[in-house]
């Protein structure tokens, strides 16, 4: 038996805590847990408030009237809604889609769009076609942990493009995908939050849009545009999407499980023609078909519901969940904190003062009874250790501004432990910032 051999022998045979490890293909390598989803657990306990998921706020919606919407689906339709359905989506809900997407100022065929197991499953499919092992997959920083987990799964290269205050760096992207294209290395698409960014609530101005598709196109690389927060607008005026400014290199995802439910779990894909009917046969094999039943709910809620009064009815509440979380944070934030101040969405990004770490901050945090998502599982390369994001949509006001007085808590104990012991931790520069009041 060779010496390489005998190497390999303990990873085959498994270990006492996963029997199986020796059996896992390499991809599964890059399929862990994301630190939103580790801390649910902590953050459903009824005395944690909870500043961490991004939940919607569904209780906003007429559940009776839901109900027998529901009620009417199996009732008129329920030979049809129990069978099995297209892997494309339902046709008469990909029209709808389309009338829905003209409120972001998209014309579109219902032929280009693809349903979707929420838009996650689409980026999925998109990584699934798109990527081989080693591709480059250039996002923002810091960007969507889920996609994050998503690239690794397909052993993707993602790398990161930094932010300001006004979006994604044009020039940043452009040194990228030089350098990339200087080594030879492909670079298969470049993944973007436009609106009110998960996690850092920054929406890319009308200028930025531009200038990044200018990029884009240049170097012909693809767009991937994720837009579920769009129609959850609070202050100023829409900018344009990037698809509309496209020339056929552009992917734009859309939900509604921030304006509508996320139970339902509809999502879609606007691909162009060749790329949509590749993401129709990755969604045949991933898992046959969509849900029938879902797919014929929400086509009745679109044909004989107000929904756009029920998204002005979701933007106002959460307008005022924004509203008393920055209030919050400028009454009682230690000096050297900032914060994103995002005009819409569901998440502020915090920066705390140098030295505080607030992944190492968290069981701190626990114990003081609120929750957040440290910054650090918003990069792919480590970063973020002294941010975290800070997510309004779910909590009430009144549970907002006591999370905050408890994360402040948090946040002083760190500063007397660092000032005692004078340990620091070099500051983050990510994210467009408002800086704290001096406190007496």
């Amino acid at each position: 038996m060779s010496a390489d051999h005998r190497e390999q022998q303990p990873a085959q045979q498994g270990s006492r805590i996963d029997p199986h490890v020796g059996r896992y293909a390499h991809r599964a390598q890059g399929m862990v847990a994301s630190e939103v989803r580790a801390l649910f657990a902590v953050a459903s306990r009824p005395e944690v408030v909870s500043l961490a998921g991004g939940m919607p706020n569904v209780s906003a919606l007429p559940l009776d009237q839901f109900g027998d919407l529901v009620k009417d689906v199996v009732s008129q339709e329920g030979a049809a809604a129990l069978q099995y359905g297209s892997a494309q989506g339902d046709p008469v809900l990909r029209e709808q889609i389309c009338d829905y997407m003209t409120l972001e100022g998209i014309t579109a065929v219902p032929d280009d769009v693809i349903v979707t197991v929420g838009s996650q499953q689409a980026l999925d499919l998109i990584t699934r076609v798109f990527v081989d092992p080693g591709d480059i997959v250039l996002t923002e920083a810091p960007t969507y942990v889920t996609a994050i987990n998503t690239f690794a799964a397909f052993q993707a290269d993602t790398r990161h493009v930094s932010m300001d205050e006004h979006g994604v760096d044009p020039d940043e992207l452009d040194r990228a995908l030089t350098e990339a294209e200087r080594q030879g290395q492909r670079v298969k698409f470049f993944y973007t939050v436009p609106n009110f960014q998960n996690p850092a609530g920054i929406t890319m101005t009308a200028e930025r849009r531009t200038r990044v598709m200018e990029v884009c196109q240049r170097h012909d690389v693809l767009v991937v545009e994720d837009n579920p927060y769009g129609l959850l607008r609070y202050d100023g005026e829409p900018e344009p999407t990037l698809y509309s400014q496209g020339n056929g290199n552009v992917i734009y995802l859309g939900s509604l499980s921030k304006t509508l439910s996320p139970g339902l779990r509809i999502g879609w894909a606007l691909a162009p023609a060749p790329v949509r009917a590749k993401l129709v046969l990755a969604a045949e094999s991933a898992m046959l078909s969509h849900s029938t039943f879902n797919q014929l709910v929400v086509r009745r809620y679109l044909s004989t519901f107000p929904w756009r009064e029920q998204i002005k009815t979701f933007n106002a509440m959460y307008s005022e969940r924004r509203d008393t979380m920055l209030t919050a944070l400028s009454a009682m934030m230690p000096k050297g904190c900032t914060w994103t101040e995002p005009e819409g969405g569901f998440f502020v990004w915090a920066t705390l003062p140098e030295g505080v770490d607030a992944k190492a901050m968290l069981p701190r945090a626990v114990t003081e009874r609120v929750a957040y998502v440290p910054g650090t599982g918003f990069y792919a390369d480590g970063r973020g250790r002294s941010s975290m994001r800070l997510s309004f949509c779910y909590p009430t006001p009144e549970q907002i501004r006591e999370g905050v007085r408890r994360l402040v808590g948090a946040i002083e104990g760190e500063l007397d432990l660092h000032a005692t012991f004078g340990t620091t931790l070099p500051p983050s520069t990510q994210g467009s910032q408002t800086p704290a009041p001096d406190l007496p």
